[in-house]
C-alpha cells in the first residue's frame, strides 16, 4: 500500500474536476468517514474521506454507503458551514499527505464566508479539520487533540490552525537531477513524498535505465498527470497500489482508469468489513457463545444417549431374575446367574428391601424409562444439531455481510425468539429485503441473497418458477438465481462462482455447487428461515474468484 505524498499529488490532480462544484449534501456514515455529494461540471460526484488508521484516504467513490438515522455533531457542523458552498480550490500541502479544499459558502444571514477542509491522511494520526480561512482558526475536527496529547499542535475548536511539522526533505520535482543520482536506499530519507514502495520502483527502473534523468522524469510524470491511471497488484498475499506501474513486483497488475475506482477496489471491501465489525461485534460474540453452549449440550446429550442405549442390559436382568425366582430371597443384595443367551455368568445387583418379583419389575421399569429416554434424547440431539448448523450459517453470513444485512439478521433472530428485538425511537415500516444484483458476461441478470431473509425472498418471491436456482452443496451459503430458464454453461459457471464466493467455502477451491429449476426448491413446513430442500439438481465445481464477482456486480 502506498498512499504517500506522490500518490496524494496524483489524487489532488484527479480531484481538480470538483473545483467550481457545489456541495449539495454532507453525510457521516460513521465516526471515521465523511461523504460529500458534489455537483460539478454537470455531473454528480461522491467524495469519500476516511481517517481510518489503516485505510485513511480521500477519493471519488461509486460505492453506496449506509448513513445513520441521526447525523453526528461534526456532520451537523459541516452542514451548517459548507453545505451549499462552492469548492474554489483543491491543493496539496507541499508533498505531504494533506489535501486542502477551499470552500466559499454563506452563513445564516447570507454573508459570504470562506472555509477550508483539511484532510490529513497520516495513519493513526489522520484527521479532518474544518477551518475559518479568514482567521485561520479551527472550527472543529473529527478527532480532538488537546495539548496533553500533542504539545506541538492543539486540535480543538477555537484554536489557531498549525500545519503538521515540516520534514527536512527535498522536493523531488525541484531536484530531479539529484534524485536520479541518489543511492536507492537514501531516497525515502532525503526526498519528500516517497514511500518505500515507490522508492523501490524508481530504484528498479534506474538499475536498467539508459538515462537516469529521463527515467526519473518519466516516473514523476505519472504522478503529475491530470488524469492518472491506477495500478493494483497482489504479491505473496499482500496488496499494492500506485499511480505508476509497479514493475519491480510484477507485470500482472490490474489497471484502473481512475484512482477512485482503484481505491474502491482496494479498500471498499476491507472498510466495509471494518464497519460491519463495529456494528456486529456483539452479534458475532453472541452467536459464538450460543454455538459453544450448544456444542457442550450436544456432548452431554450424546453421553446420556450412550447410557440409555445400555437399556437392553436392564431388560436382560429383569428376565434373568424372573427365571431364577426360586433361588432369590428377600434381603439378598446380589446373585450370580447363568445367562441363557450366551452361557456366561451374570452378577445382578438386588435391592434387599424388595421381593424378587419387585426387583424384576424394578429392572423392567428402568428399561422402559431408558427406552423412552433414547427417543427423547435423539429428538434433542437432532434439534441441537439443527440449531448449531443454523447459528453457524448465521455466523458465516455475518462475516460476509454488509451493514443492512446485519440488521436483517438481528430481526430474524428476534422473530425466531432467540434474542430481544432492539428498541427504536421511530417505528420502522416493514420493508422488502434488498438483494444484490449481478449481470453475467452475456447480460443475464443474477440475484443473490446474503442472509436467510434475503435467501427466502429471492427464492420464493423474486425468482420465476422456470429460473435457475443455485446453492453450494451441503455448505452454508447464499441462494443465487439466474433469471433465465435455459442459461448457457458460461452463465451457470459464473453464477456458481458467485454462490461459492458467498458461502462458507469462500477460501476453498473446487467447491461443489448444485443447480436446478426454482420450481424444484421447497420449504418444509415449520423450517427455519433460509432452509430449503430441492430436487433434480445437477452439480458443477468452481473456485471462488473475487475479481470475477466484482466484475459481474451490477
Amino acid at each position: 500500500m502506498a498512499f504517500d505524498g506522490l500518490f496524494t499529488k496524483s489524487m489532488t490532480g484527479e480531484l481538480q474536476q470538483l473545483v467550481t462544484g457545489r456541495i449539495s449534501k454532507v453525510h457521516q456514515p460513521n465516526q471515521l468517514e465523511l461523504l460529500l455529494h458534489i455537483r460539478a461540471q454537470g455531473k454528480n460526484h461522491k467524495l469519500l474521506i476516511s481517517i481510518h488508521p489503516s485505510y485513511s484516504r480521500i477519493h471519488l467513490t461509486a460505492e453506496a454507503n449506509v448513513n445513520p438515522s441521526e447525523p453526528p455533531m461534526f456532520c451537523m457542523l459541516l452542514r451548517k458551514h459548507i453545505e451549499g458552498g462552492v469548492i474554489t480550490e483543491i491543493s496539496q500541502y507541499g508533498m505531504d499527505r494533506l489535501i486542502m479544499l477551499k470552500i466559499k459558502a454563506k452563513n445564516e444571514i447570507g454573508d459570504d464566508i470562506e472555509r477550508e477542509l483539511h484532510v490529513e491522511m497520516m495513519g493513526r494520526h489522520s484527521n479532518v479539520i474544518l477551518i475559518d480561512a479568514e482567521r485561520t482558526m479551527i472550527l472543529d475536527s473529527l478527532k480532538h487533540l488537546p495539548p496533553s496529547v500533542n504539545s506541538y499542535r492543539t486540535i480543538l475548536p477555537g484554536q489557531p490552525y498549525i500545519f503538521p511539522p515540516a520534514q527536512e526533505k527535498k522536493d523531488p520535482y525541484a531536484s530531479i537531477e539529484e534524485l536520479a543520482q541518489t543511492d536507492p536506499s537514501e531516497i525515502v530519507s532525503q526526498f519528500s513524498g516517497f514511500s518505500p514502495l515507490n522508492a523501490r520502483e524508481l530504484a528498479y527502473r534506474l538499475a536498467t535505465a539508459d538515462s537516469n534523468i529521463e527515467t526519473t522524469k518519466a516516473f514523476l510524470a505519472d504522478f503529475s498527470n491530470a488524469e492518472p491511471t491506477g495500478y493494483y497488484i497482489e504479491h505473496e498475499g499482500k496488496s499494492f497500489f500506485s499511480a505508476s506501474s509497479l514493475t519491480h513486483i510484477g507485470e500482472n497488475s490490474l489497471q484502473f482508469p481512475t484512482l477512485g475506482e482503484l481505491l474502491d477496489r482496494m479498500y471498499y471491501a476491507k472498510a466495509e468489513r471494518d464497519r460491519v465489525k463495529q456494528q456486529a461485534g456483539d452479534l458475532e460474540r453472541w452467536l459464538q457463545n450460543e454455538i459453544s453452549k450448544l456444542k457442550l449440550k450436544l456432548k452431554k446429550l450424546k453421553k446420556e444417549q450412550d447410557q440409555a442405549e445400555k437399556r437392553d442390559v436392564l431388560q436382560l436382568h429383569g428376565e434373568l431374575i424372573m427365571a431364577n425366582l426360586h433361588r432369590i430371597k428377600k434381603g439378598m443384595k446380589e446373585i450370580e446367574v447363568d445367562n441363557y443367551y450366551n452361557d456366561e455368568k451374570v452378577m445382578i445387583t438386588l435391592d434387599p428391601r424388595k421381593t424378587p418379583i419387585d426387583n424384576s419389575q424394578r429392572y423392567y421399569s428402568r428399561y422402559q424409562k431408558a427406552k423412552i429416554a433414547v427417543v427423547k434424547t435423539q429428538e434433542q440431539i437432532n434439534k441441537t444439531v439443527e440449531d448449531i448448523e443454523y447459528f453457524e450459517t448465521l455466523m458465516s453470513q455475518v462475516q460476509q455481510a454488509g451493514i443492512s444485512d446485519i440488521e436483517e439478521i438481528r430481526e430474524e433472530l428476534a422473530e425466531q425468539g432467540f434474542m430481544k428485538a432492539q428498541k427504536s425511537k421511530k417505528k420502522k415500516k416493514p420493508t422488502k429485503p434488498t438483494v444484490e444484483s449481478y449481470v453475467s458476461s452475456n447480460g443475464t441478470p443474477i440475484s443473490v441473497g446474503k442472509n436467510n431473509k434475503q435467501n427466502d425472498y429471492v427464492t420464493f418471491k423474486v425468482a420465476a418458477k422456470s429460473d435457475t436456482w443455485l446453492h453450494t452443496k451441503d455448505i452454508p451459503g447464499s441462494h443465487v438465481i439466474i433469471h433465465n430458464n435455459d442459461p448457457d454453461e458460461a452463465t451457470i459457471l459464473e453464477a456458481a462462482t458467485i454462490a461459492a464466493y458467498f458461502s462458507k467455502a469462500r477460501e476453498s477451491s473446487s467447491v461443489p455447487v448444485d443447480y436446478t429449476e426454482a420450481r424444484q426448491v421447497k420449504k418444509p413446513n415449520g423450517s427455519k428461515p433460509g432452509f430449503v430442500i430441492y430436487f433434480e439438481q445437477k452439480t458443477v465445481f468452481v473456485t471462488p474468484d473475487e475479481e470475477l464477482v466484482i466484475k459481474l456486480k451490477k
